[in-house]
């Protein structure tokens, strides 16, 4: 399966030296069934909120890059891939305006034991926390070397590794896409926007 990739930008391009960057969202997008899931998307005017207990990956690669909304307008992002993930005790929540006030979508997945399941990972995040330890890692490799199947530009700064894994995941991001996402237990909740997965 070959990925097309964010747009990534050698002028005013994020320096991420050595930040583990983590994912994922429950948004499946269309060609999931097929395998055939685009990289490159308009993105919303909403970030939202991802959150875990346990990230466990393997195939990991970071980079910067630029998510465009749909009126054209670029937002800086660190574009993070992962082959495979499990994800225990899932959350993702976005809150947006609207004509009858403030609305939030809560999903959550992956409890009780039953971690969620995602492959061909790709987000674009803008903040990520957590306990972090990775496997093989390379930091400063140029972007197009990377070893995922998704790569950013040449003379990038970039760095992969075998393995990830986070503890205590709290990310905010634009966007994220797999080819594949299972999601165990999964509750879908309309809120008031106050309740938000941190």
């Amino acid at each position: 399966m070959k990925f097309r990739r964010i747009t990534s930008s050698h002028a005013g391009r994020i320096a991420l030296a050595a930040i583990p960057v983590a994912l994922v969202s429950t948004v499946v997008m269309a060609g999931v069934a097929n395998g055939a899931v685009p990289v490159s998307f308009a993105i919303s005017g909403s970030q939202f909120q991802i959150s875990a207990s346990q990230l466990e990956g393997t195939s990991f690669s970071q980079y910067a890059g630029v998510a465009n909304d749909t009126a054209g307008n670029p937002h800086q992002v660190a574009i993070a891939n992962i082959g495979s993930a499990t994800l225990a005790d899932l959350c993702q929540s976005v809150v947006s305006e609207t004509p009858m006030g403030t609305v939030g979508i809560m999903i959550t997945a992956g409890g009780g034991g039953n971690p969620a399941s995602a492959t061909d990972l790709q987000i674009g995040m803008t903040d990520l926390k957590g306990d972090s330890s990775f496997g093989n890692i390379r930091i400063g490799v140029d972007a197009s070397t990377v070893n995922t199947a998704a790569k950013g530009e040449a003379g990038d700064f970039a760095q992969d590794s075998d393995t990830i894994s986070i503890s205590n995941l709290q990310q905010t991001a634009w966007s994220t896409q797999a080819s594949v996402f299972t999601l165990t237990g999964m509750h879908v909740e309309l809120t008031d926007g106050t309740k938000t997965c941190f």
